[in-house]
């Protein structure tokens, strides 16, 4: 089962099933997780910065490559809600 662990280490790391949803993961987990159209893929807020495992996550949809055009995003980031984790990641997110 895929890990999520997180670069400040004052979070303990989260296991999760394959395929789970980033966004909806970290929720389950008790992270808050910033998002005005609750996941719906529409305000992009969610980008959450992936710092190993980038290959461990699922190829972007039409969705998320929209969002991360319209918002400049560096390769490193991604939309959690758009998001699928298929291995073990190292995230961080700026809010927490």
């Amino acid at each position: 089962m895929p890990v999520i662990s997180f670069a400040k280490k004052n979070r303990e790391p989260l296991t999760v099933a394959e395929n789970a949803n980033l966004m909806k993961s970290l929720l389950e987990g008790g992270l808050p997780v910033a998002s005005s159209c609750h996941g719906d893929g529409v305000c992009g807020k969610c980008r959450i910065e992936i710092l190993t495992g980038r290959e461990n996550l699922s190829a972007m949809n039409e969705t998320e490559k929209f969002l991360r055009e319209k918002y400049q995003l560096p390769p490193s980031f991604r939309i959690s809600c758009q998001t699928e984790i298929l291995g073990d990641i190292t995230i961080h997110a700026s809010y927490w």
